[in-house]
């Protein structure tokens, strides 16, 4: 086992990880940019080692900084944790070079599956369902027209060359494509130094479901059940429940969804831990999306129905270990959900909030789990991802698990920043949502749903200001006439308009 691991990453991720390897007897080394000097991370880790200042390609992703950070405290190991460096091919094999080992799956697979051409081919001669759509990018726009017209519209584009909802555009007609396509074109130059672009059939009201996978070096790849990831917000996940809702209205899904993950791991010859994500539509059909190889944002939720600790699991996989559990001997226990809770302000765009957290109280009880990476007095930074932390319940079903939640929203509180609190508190009251009836449009629909009061109480407000203009000039008609001093007909004004 390893003696010190140096954690590649900042914030909750960094703090989820540091726990784990104290649990293990394991010396938990972290990295700090100056932005971060005061963070969660560096109070608790057994050492911290600076690598820079606050921009992230001059700290967390400059890779020989990091390495150098590893040498100088003595790590046999590295976890990048998620986002950063955590999907760079170049970083793992970097480690190999310099004697350490990556927490994470093998540079070539990685190589495969972060691919999205190569992962759909792979996918293919491996028989695991995929979305129709074209193997290679569009070489130019015309063979990009050409294609979406010949899978038939709408068409999803998507950037080849990463994921997470950047370079990525919903085109319903031929007459749309265009200005789609420039623009994903832009996203992906500017989001991956990829412009490439390739096209699939977009599925209507897709439901998101991944399939969590663990896979040892010795051929072993077992699955840890399914989750559902439809609650999305500009293709970005903002709550995710484990097991899917959707396995209800469709029983054999389970069955034939995780057998795909595992195929789709095995087709990969992936090792540790990893997520298969796949598009599925109303009559319970699924297709591979892509998979994410690394350790996703929703483990926790995982962690809940099967408790086990997936920070563990891979690091004995990591260390050579084979894996402890057979598919026979992996529970599903209950239901579980997760709340990424931003420094955003839903009421302004879900615009970042950063600043200082003047007061903080966390809920906890039974089934309330907090992995946080804030504390009262921190001041979160503008430089990063403005997820603070992740508010996880569990209870024995979904109805359960949605009123724990309810009641933990509603101890949670945060002040000084705006967060998304305030957001999930108004989502668990939906009817829909509580009915697991979602799709990753849903947010968009409620959004609009949600602004239509707003634009009544605007009218309202309108027309108070507009009573309260004809009382001033009224008032100031019957003032004039009776003598009175001005003075008291603009205060009869302004308390009509307080009214």
């Amino acid at each position: 086992m390893f003696r010190k691991i140096l954690i590649a990453n900042r914030g909750e991720i960094a703090v989820r990880v540091i726990r784990t390897c104290r649990a293990m007897g394991i010396t938990a080394a972290v990295v700090y940019s100056d932005a971060d000097r005061a963070s969660l991370h560096v109070r608790l880790a057994d050492e911290a080692v600076r690598i820079g200042p606050s921009p992230a390609h001059e700290s967390y992703l400059h890779i020989e900084r990091i390495l150098k950070a590893a040498r100088d405290s003595g790590a046999d190991a590295i976890h990048p944790g998620y986002g950063f460096l955590s999907e760079n091919a170049e970083f793992v094999e970097a480690c190999d070079r310099a004697g350490l080992t990556f927490i994470g799956p093998t540079a070539a697979a990685m190589r495969l599956m972060g691919s999205k051409t190569r992962a759909r081919e792979a996918m293919m001669a491996a028989g695991v369902p995929v979305v129709p759509g074209t193997t290679e990018p569009a070489a130019s726009f015309d063979e990009a027209l050409e294609a979406a017209r010949a899978i038939g519209f709408p068409v999803m584009l998507k950037a080849a060359g990463g994921g997470g909802g950047k370079g990525m555009r919903l085109v319903a007609s031929a007459a749309e494509m265009a200005p789609e396509y420039e623009q994903a074109r832009g996203e992906a130059r500017q989001a991956f130094g990829n412009p490439e672009i390739y096209i699939e059939k977009a599925i209507v009201k897709p439901r998101h479901i991944e399939v969590q996978i663990l896979a040892d070096a010795y051929g072993n790849v077992i699955h840890l059940w399914e989750r559902e990831c439809s609650l999305q917000r500009r293709h970005q996940k903002a709550l995710e429940e484990a097991p899917a809702p959707l396995v209800d209205e469709h029983p054999s899904l389970r069955e034939r969804i995780t057998k795909a993950g595992v195929e789709a791991a095995s087709a990969a010859g992936y090792v540790n831990a990893g997520t298969v994500e796949f598009l599925a539509d109303a009559e319970g059909r699924f297709y591979f999306l892509e998979m994410n190889t690394r350790l996703q944002v929703e483990h926790p939720v995982t962690e809940m129905i099967t408790r086990l600790d997936l920070v563990r699991e891979q690091i004995r996989i990591a260390a050579g270990a084979k894996l402890p559990l057979l598919q026979e001997d992996v529970g599903l226990h209950g239901h579980a959900i997760e709340c990424r809770v931003y420094a955003e302000d839903p009421d302004n765009q879900f615009f970042p909030s950063p600043g200082e957290i003047t007061s903080l109280t966390e809920p906890g009880g039974p089934g309330v789990r907090v992995d946080s990476g804030a504390y009262e007095g921190w001041s979160v930074p503008m430089e990063y991802d403005p997820l603070i932390a992740k508010l996880v319940v569990w209870d024995k079903d979904r109805d359960s698990a949605v009123a724990r939640l309810r009641t933990a929203l509603r101890e949670y509180n945060v002040t000084g920043i705006r967060t998304t609190l305030g957001f999930f508190r108004d989502i668990v009251e939906d009817e829909e949502f509580r009915a697991g009836r979602i799709d990753t449009g849903f947010i968009g629909r409620w959004m609009e749903r949600r602004a239509l009061p707003r634009s009544d109480e605007a009218a309202r407000r309108i027309a108070v200001v507009g009573a309260g203009v004809q009382f001033l000039r009224t008032a100031a008609q019957s003032t004039r006439k009776s003598g009175l001093p001005a003075s008291a007909w603009k205060r009869a004004g302004r308390d009509a308009l307080l009214r």
